[in-house]
């Protein structure tokens, strides 16, 4: 039943052109990303870039190297698309883009942890073997069919991630439109759209439009009956995502994965009318299966686990962020907050707090992270340990921070007691110098 169920063939039109889009999107992300002037933001300009913690050695190339980094990404993401050393090129651009997001979180976004998924995916996924150069140049390896555990895949990775992205919107900012308020509000001055955004139908639109829309899109995808027009609301949905929030390739990847739920006689006729369609629905079972098996449950307990982690550590994770990344919990809540970093000279037992400008060490994206993330407050005062330690100090960091989530009264969220440099990252608990509170409504 399984080898029937997962290695039965069918035609690989579908992820042949998914292959196609993806390697495109992949190249603009790269090269995109040093003419918006990101690589710049986010990479040059800062003196140091607060990495996920425990890979301090992961720092940006000094002088010009992060723009000659992201061109050679560019480069692998179209002979992605052209399907020349298609290995090769999709391994070399996972490692580089593991590289940028594991490196910095001044930008981090969800979709960023899901491109990263989506590599390390088509790298074993068999999508260079029709259509590509490497045909051309190796004839041999052309092949029109592939297992059907290859879409089985791909389908149950979205349906985790929308479902999970639907599910942490169940929460009272969301249901009272409170945050897709203040999402409309930041973008009141967008030219035509911007008033519109601003009505009270807009901000329920918004609400209960994303709930619905992410936790049953794949279903509708999924059923013939409702495909079609299923397919149409991800066309409106995606395209107002990348007008009103610009989030780069990431609508536009996801339309691309629509292509895995219409029939493959659909796909093939559209896209490739030229390549013989496969039909023969042979079981081929693979030498492989032995690994795919256990390597494949264990790649969806850590996807489904992940998401669910927030749950046995202490506190709402809307007020610590302990369990917020790598867990799908997509544009659910804005934070603001007033930090500000003291130190203490320990050899003099006569000093005072001194008030450190946090502008003399970091770039306007990186003081908005320090203000509001908890990780990135302990980086810093590891960081401001190891600048004053340079100059032959051993000093204490104490930080002073009220914070607001969806613009509600601010709240004392670091314990101002606690020297921050001195005390470890827990990665796997919660860690007690973040102030909690009992319930979500203390934070009101």
């Amino acid at each position: 039943m399984i080898n029937r169920w997962l290695f039965t063939h069918i035609d690989n039109s579908s992820l042949i052109i998914f292959r196609v889009f993806f390697g495109f999107l992949i190249a603009a992300e790269a090269i995109g990303a040093i003419f918006t002037g990101w690589v710049t933001r986010t990479l040059v300009e800062p003196n140091f870039t607060f990495n996920f913690i425990g890979l301090d050695f992961l720092q940006p190339l000094p002088g010009n190297g992060m723009y000659f980094y992201f061109a050679v990404m560019g480069i692998f993401g179209l002979l992605v698309m052209v399907g020349f050393r298609y290995r090769m090129s999709m391994i070399a651009y996972t490692v580089m883009w593991a590289g940028v997001y594991f490196m910095q979180k001044a930008s981090y976004n969800n979709h960023y942890y899901l491109l990263l998924l989506l590599c390390i995916i088509m790298s074993v996924l068999p999508a260079g073997n029709y259509f590509s150069v490497d045909v051309k140049l190796k004839p041999h390896i052309k092949k029109i069919s592939m297992p059907r555990w290859v879409v089985l895949f791909i389908i149950a990775q979205l349906w985790i991630v929308y479902t999970y992205a639907s599910v942490a919107k169940f929460y009272p900012d969301w249901l009272d439109f409170t945050v897709a308020k203040n999402l409309m509000a930041a973008r009141a001055n967008y030219p035509i759209v911007g008033g519109l955004l601003q009505g009270h139908w807009a901000h329920v639109s918004v609400a209960y439009f994303g709930i619905l829309f992410d936790l049953l899109i794949v279903p509708l995808l999924l059923w013939k009956r409702t495909r079609l027009t299923a397919f149409f609301i991800s066309i409106f949905f995606h395209l107002f995502n990348s007008i009103v929030f610009q989030i780069g390739i990431f609508p536009y990847m996801s339309l691309a994965f629509t292509v895995f739920f219409f029939s493959k006689e659909t796909i093939h006729r559209i896209f490739m009318k030229k390549k013989e369609f496969y039909s023969d629905g042979e079981v081929i079972v693979p030498n492989y299966k032995k690994v795919l098996i256990p390597i494949t449950i264990v790649w969806f307990v850590l996807q489904i686990s992940l998401p669910l982690r927030h749950w046995f550590i202490p506190g709402d994770v809307l007020w610590t962020e302990e369990g917020h990344r790598l867990s799908w919990r997509m544009m659910l809540r804005g934070r603001s907050g007033i930090t500000n970093f003291y130190i203490v000279d320990k050899n003099d037992t006569k000093a005072n707090r001194t008030y450190i400008d946090k502008r003399e060490y970091l770039s306007k994206k990186q003081l908005r992270l320090v203000s509001s993330k908890p990780d990135a407050m302990w980086q810093f005062a590891q960081h401001l340990k190891k600048d004053f330690a340079s100059k032959g100090k051993d000093i204490s960091v104490y930080v002073k921070s009220d914070m607001s989530i969806n613009g509600k009264k601010r709240k004392s969220f670091i314990d101002p007691e606690v020297d921050l440099a001195s005390v470890p990252w827990n990665y796997f608990t919660t860690n007690p110098w973040i102030i909690k509170y009992n319930t979500e409504r203390n934070l009101e």
